[in-house]
């Protein structure tokens, strides 16, 4: 099968993600097992336009805001007619694809993670409601009028609630560390985070709940593991106990999420949530605020979701971790999710079984501007062609 797959980051991309790790696993066992695949996706400084990797082909044109346009332009003068089928790599952003594929092409919409609250944390005042319910709205409803593939009952849902009527789930991969880890666990009640100190990710909520949990459990110490902007705020304000390592290599992460009693991740909003896996995989069980994509990834590693408060995060680290710490956790297979091989193939086939060729003929290049115009984020620049 020919497959060209969107997505406007690839792992080249210093910002890529759990959604870039996905996608780079699953394409390269296509590529392996013989399937003719591409990857678009934005531009990256100090890697090429175009280039082979891992057996698939990555083509970077435009850059955060100008991939969508430049991913049609690309298909008109490079595309058309190399491709059985287009997948649509959501990230809040679709290329819509299907409203510009005019070759007969079947097209999918594959979504990690809906934005929705996320608006208010990461984009401007002024900008964050016209996203959250006015653009965000329209571009998944567009997405919606074709097939999606989504990751979780949860993105499932999220897509529900924008019209969406033709959603699949798919599987979640993960692929356990090679990196010899000890089983040891540490003698104080330990808990670990592990995720960017930004504010849609709550990591002051963690350390609030410590602070409040620490006169009831003695000893009680938080590892706080991950780079952002609120690091050096939350970690001159955080109370003896928390410690805060920043950015660290693989080896180091799975040491210290190992040797924890307990994970706790408290986004406002995940597709899955893929270290609450990976600490299963090392055996660790999470606690996690009852928030979409962390309580499908928290149920299948076997942990416990509570609500989403500072107060309530306490009240379980209290009434949990002294058992945990007498009974260990086995580490779980996959940490609840799939093994990548499982995911590729499963991915595969629900494309064959759902993607779908565009209703009459799409809008051609001369018409993209329209369709561009409405792809874009508010304050995109267009340059003249």
């Amino acid at each position: 099968m020919r497959i060209l797959v969107l997505n406007w980051r690839d792992l080249a991309h210093p910002q890529a993600g759990g959604a870039e790790v996905y996608t780079e696993q699953v394409l390269r066992r296509w590529a392996a097992a013989g399937h003719d695949v591409t990857l678009l996706a934005a531009r990256v400084a100090g890697s090429p336009a175009d280039e082979v990797v891992d057996g698939y082909r990555v083509v970077r044109v435009g850059g955060r805001l100008t991939v969508y346009r430049e991913a049609q332009w690309w298909w008109q003068a490079n595309g058309r007619g190399r491709y059985d089928v287009v997948v649509d790599g959501t990230n809040t952003v679709p290329f819509h694809a299907r409203e510009w594929v005019d070759d007969g092409a079947r097209t999918i919409g594959l979504v990690h993670q809906t934005c929705e609250e996320i608006w208010h944390h990461n984009a401007p005042a002024l900008l964050a409601p016209v996203g959250r319910h006015l653009l965000e709205p329209h571009w998944l409803r567009r997405l919606g009028r074709g097939p999606v593939l989504a990751v979780s009952q949860s993105t499932k849902d999220a897509l529900a609630r924008f019209g969406a009527t033709d959603v699949t789930i798919v599987p979640e991969g993960f692929e356990p560390s090679v990196v010899p880890v000890g089983r040891e666990k540490e003698d104080r009640p330990t808990v670990v985070y592990c995720a960017r100190m930004v504010p849609y990710k709550r990591p002051g909520d963690v350390v609030e709940a410590v602070r409040l949990a620490q006169g009831r459990l003695p000893g009680l110490q938080a590892w706080m593991i991950g780079g952002g902007p609120d690091l050096e705020r939350l970690r001159a304000t955080a109370p003896p106990g928390v410690t805060f390592f920043g950015r660290v290599d693989e080896d180091v992460k799975l040491r210290l999420m190992s040797r924890a009693h307990a994970h706790v991740a408290t986004s406002i909003r995940e597709g899955w949530g893929l270290v609450v896996s990976e600490a299963a995989a090392l055996g660790t069980r999470t606690i996690a605020y009852d928030t979409p994509g962390l309580r499908d990834s928290t149920a299948a590693a076997d942990g416990v979701t509570v609500p989403p408060s500072p107060q309530a995060l306490a009240e379980w680290l209290v009434a949990l971790l002294p058992e945990w710490q007498r009974h260990p956790f086995v580490p779980l297979p996959y940490g609840g999710a799939h093994s990548w091989d499982h995911v590729a193939e499963v991915l595969l086939r629900e494309i064959e079984a759902h993607a779908t060729v565009p209703p009459g003929a799409a809008r051609r290049l001369s018409a993209g501007s329209v369709v561009a115009a409405a792809n874009a984020p508010a304050g995109e620049v267009r340059r003249a062609s």
